[in-house]
């Protein structure tokens, strides 16, 4: 039985028997889009498939160092720390191709926790969108750079003088590929494996860089993909002692690492409610109000999107990452890049993105602002030609420089409030402004080198 055939809980029950599966592979994606899980028997599993299972809820309630929250309502020393409940998912079955004695399962926080539950707020969107008779779908493509080196090197390191996989800039480099052939073809295999398919994975312009776009589907499944593509990206090099890192920006040397989200809308019908072949660009009224959305909410939402200090390093002008809310046709130098198209092709790429998000909640925001922009129907600004870095940005479309900011735009946002709900907007960005606080206490090496001696 095909893993991806499974449907519903007795799909998977069974395939767990026919299979003769002792331990099943189950994870949950937690705030900073890392996924947190466990092997679970046989028994338990085929429980939890109809009931659910608890869940230390202390992952929705600390950050990736595992450091816990001091400004979380939703869980903290206040709560105990109890297990919360998780609901199976059995339509994400997948093999893991190196583990072949087991299936993969993943869940969502259920009851009380569903309010801030990353996919739970995906989901939440996905069904304002439904409501609306619309319909998304959407793909994400990464650059992540990779390192010949392995979880204890670049420690013993300090993360200095790493050694890339491959040296220098060479962009769409066939000789890098091929030579590497080994790598790239593992990383094809396993995702197609994991029905997590790639339709393009080339070398970017920088030392060991790679870029991949993963297929499109529904946004649901899309960010499914791209949150176990980020996971399973590391683990694979990890096991040839390599290392890959999706942060925006990893060196002050090399280009930051983008995480574009491609989102299209369709209705019911399945015709496209983007395409509109009698209007300029075929850009349809629901588009053209889409964009609107998006652009005038970017400043707001910031914080689902660049959701680390080391987003910020990215979004400065000339490193093919936006500084303002701005949008133009086949323009990548603005923060919102419309592809025109076809009735199945036309779309938005949402570019202020990078390697680092987490897909589900910066889906969220990217499909929710479009979503709030149809039902308010709000008018873009003018599309900008030519170099978006030059354009005089209006205030209300200058992004904020750190997420500390962010996060305090996001709080105060009532659009964030009705698309996300109170609960979502208050704890995330409460996490956000503890990621922040953590990084404020930070000595780095820059301070060192600039006070140590002449202050």
């Amino acid at each position: 039985m095909d893993p991806r055939s499974v449907k519903t809980a007795e799909d998977a029950a069974a395939l767990i028997a026919a299979r003769k599966i002792d331990n099943v592979k189950i994870g949950v994606f937690d705030v900073d889009g890392i996924m947190r899980g466990k092997y679970m028997s046989r028994e338990k599993f085929l429980s939890a498939l109809s009931g659910g299972f608890g869940f230390c809820d202390v992952v929705l309630g600390w950050d990736s160092n595992d450091q816990l929250y001091d400004n979380a309502k939703y869980t903290g020393w206040h709560t105990a720390y109890p297990d919360a409940p998780v609901r199976v998912l059995p339509d994400t079955c997948r093999d893991i191709p190196f583990e072949p004695s087991t299936v993969l399962f993943l869940g969502e926080f259920a009851e009380q926790a569903e309010a801030v539950c990353p996919r739970g707020t995906l989901r939440k969107v996905v069904k304002r969108a439904a409501d609306m008779g619309l319909v998304a779908s959407a793909a994400a493509e990464f650059e992540f750079f990779v390192f010949d080196e392995t979880p204890d090197t670049v420690r013993a390191k300090n993360y200095k003088d790493l050694k890339t996989i491959t040296p220098g800039y060479f962009g769409y480099s066939v000789l890098r590929s091929s030579v590497h052939a080994d790598f790239y073809h593992h990383l094809l295999d396993t995702m197609r494996a994991m029905d997590v398919a790639i339709e393009g994975l080339h070398t970017e312009t920088g030392a060991g860089v790679l870029e991949a776009a993963i297929g499109v589907d529904g946004i649901l499944a899309a960010a499914d993909k791209a949150a176990l593509f980020k996971t399973f990206t590391k683990i694979l090099a990890q096991r040839q002692n390599r290392m890959a890192t999706f942060m925006a920006k990893w060196s002050h040397d090399w280009p930051g690492q983008s995480g574009h989200l491609h989102i299209s809308l369709k209705d019911k019908k399945g015709k496209s409610a983007f395409h509109d072949p009698k209007k300029p660009h075929n850009i349809s009224d629901t588009m053209r109000h889409f964009i609107g959305g998006q652009q005038m909410l970017m400043p707001e939402l910031l914080a689902m999107i660049a959701c680390t200090v080391n987003s910020y390093t990215r979004l400065i002008p000339g490193f093919w990452a936006p500084t303002a809310s701005m949008w133009g046709v086949e323009n990548r130098t603005t923060a919102l890049r419309v592809i025109p198209g076809s009735s199945k092709s036309q779309r938005v790429e949402y570019r202020v993105a990078a390697a680092d998000i987490n897909p589900y909640i910066a889906f969220s925001a990217a499909l929710g602002s479009g979503l709030w922009g149809i039902e308010n129907k709000i008018e873009p600004t003018k599309p900008v030609q030519g170099n978006a870095y030059a354009v005089e940005a209006p205030a209300k479309l200058q992004l904020p420089r750190t997420l500390g900011d962010a996060a305090k735009r996001l709080a105060a946002s009532k659009a964030a409030r009705e698309l996300f709900g109170d609960a979502f907007v208050e704890h995330y960005a409460g996490t956000r402004d503890w990621e922040q606080r953590e990084y404020n206490k930070a000595i780095t090496d820059w301070q060192h080198q600039r006070y140590f001696e002449i202050i």
